[in-house]
């Protein structure tokens, strides 16, 4: 991986050090550039003219993303966010008083609203799996906790809150054991580093386009597996989603289209297509590895400081850090962070229930940083987070006095 020619690449390296790729990566310029040329072009022959023009282009997208993920074009749905992906996915299938649904504590929080909602509509139970010693999923509770009434396994596989990586594939082996569909949120795990679901042996699978995949926002996409369309049914049915018979019927559309819409932002969908691409081109073993090193090599620096203690749980871990200055307000580091020109965000208690009810640690600041992003970068984050935290650690807090 040549670092400097992708810096140069990234208009944004030139101006922030930018490690809040789970929250929204840098586009390269070709993404960029895909995304205002067809702006251009719709602004000069029409909307559905430059769709109409671009529809090759557009259609290949479904082709990109199903390379990515291990599936084909025909189990790939194009949505606006992975929320509205893993929606689709999720309220497809049906719930009766008894049913139980199987998630664990890394659940997103949008997740988690949409079992309660079901849970409170249907009668059915929502059953947190424990997790093991390591902070994970333990897939040898899971296992114990199947049993006929098990409807769904809902998995996030990487946190928006952590860098803990669930074991996606373990579960998958228990599911298919089980005969129990598995939905997995690969929010922040696609793009991060490689997702295959064949190999995981998942149902159905969201992600986003905005993060580690570093394409426009807006854009998400779901993955069906084919025989997994026989216990789903849409929730929504529109004109792209199901034919009209001529009289008082419909039929779904084949694959996972079903689940889509008719419109769509195609500068939006163009731009993730570039992104998909670049990542395919660079190949996402090799970015698995660069970005796991970075978040490895601020995981271990951030260890040894003084005042700093971080919360990534797992035996594996991704190029998500958390952590928090012992001393400090959360939300008054990440401020100071921007003011030395680092991007950073920090966890809503909110947004990871679960997690929350059993750590109660957030908010935490998370630095999350990617391929193309310098050692050297993360060293200079990791210079101002230490003299922050040197300058807080005698300092009284609320006014408390100062401990000695």
């Amino acid at each position: 991986m040549d670092i400097e020619a992708l810096r140069r690449d990234t208009p944004g390296t030139a101006h922030r050090i930018h490690l809040n790729n789970a929250g929204a990566g840098l586009l390269s310029r070709q993404t960029l550039q895909a995304v205002t040329s067809h702006l251009e072009l719709e602004a000069t022959i029409g909307g559905y003219e430059a769709a109409d023009q671009e529809r090759d282009r557009i259609d290949a997208t479904y082709g990109h993303l199903a390379r990515l993920v291990g599936g084909t074009a025909d189990e790939i749905a194009l949505f606006d966010n992975s929320t509205h992906a893993w929606n689709a996915a999720f309220y497809a299938m049906t719930f009766k008083p008894g049913d139980r649904i199987l998630t664990g504590r890394a659940e997103y929080g949008s997740g988690v609203l949409a079992y309660l909602q079901t849970a409170r509509r249907t009668g059915a139970e929502i059953v947190v799996v424990p997790d093991d010693e390591s902070g994970r999923l333990d897939t040898t509770a899971l296992a114990n906790l199947i049993d006929d009434r098990a409807r769904l396994v809902g998995l996030t596989h990487v946190p928006t809150s952590g860098g803990l990586v669930n074991p996606a594939a373990e579960v998958g082996r228990v599911t298919r054991a089980a005969g129990v569909p598995f939905l997995l949120d690969a929010t922040q795990s696609v793009g991060q580093f490689p997702v295959d679901v064949a190999e995981i042996g998942c149902d159905m699978l969201t992600a986003t386009g905005r993060k580690f995949l570093r394409g426009p926002r807006g854009t998400g996409f779901l993955w069906v597996r084919t025989e997994a369309l026989a216990f789903l049914e849409p929730h929504v049915i529109e004109i792209a989603a199901a034919t009209w018979d001529g009289r008082r019927g419909f039929t779904w559309n084949d694959g996972a289209r079903r689940f889509g819409t008719w419109e769509a932002g195609y500068a939006g969908v163009l731009g993730l297509s570039t992104a998909v691409r670049q990542a395919l081109d660079l190949g996402m073993d090799e970015i698995g590895r660069r970005t796991l090193a970075l978040g490895a090599r601020l995981r271990e620096q951030l260890d040894a400081v003084p005042g700093i203690t971080t919360y990534d749980l797992g035996l594996q871990r991704c190029a998500i850090v958390t952590c928090k200055i012992d001393t400090m307000a959360t939300a008054d580091t990440a401020a100071a962070l921007a003011a030395h020109g680092i991007n950073v965000s920090t966890t809503d208690p909110a947004q990871t229930q679960f997690d929350t009810e059993a750590r109660g640690v957030h908010p935490l600041l998370r630095l999350s940083p990617h391929y193309y992003n310098t050692e050297a970068e993360i060293d200079r984050a990791v210079e101002v987070l230490a003299d922050l935290a040197a300058a807080h650690r005698s300092r009284p807090q609320n006014g408390a006095p100062e401990r000695v």
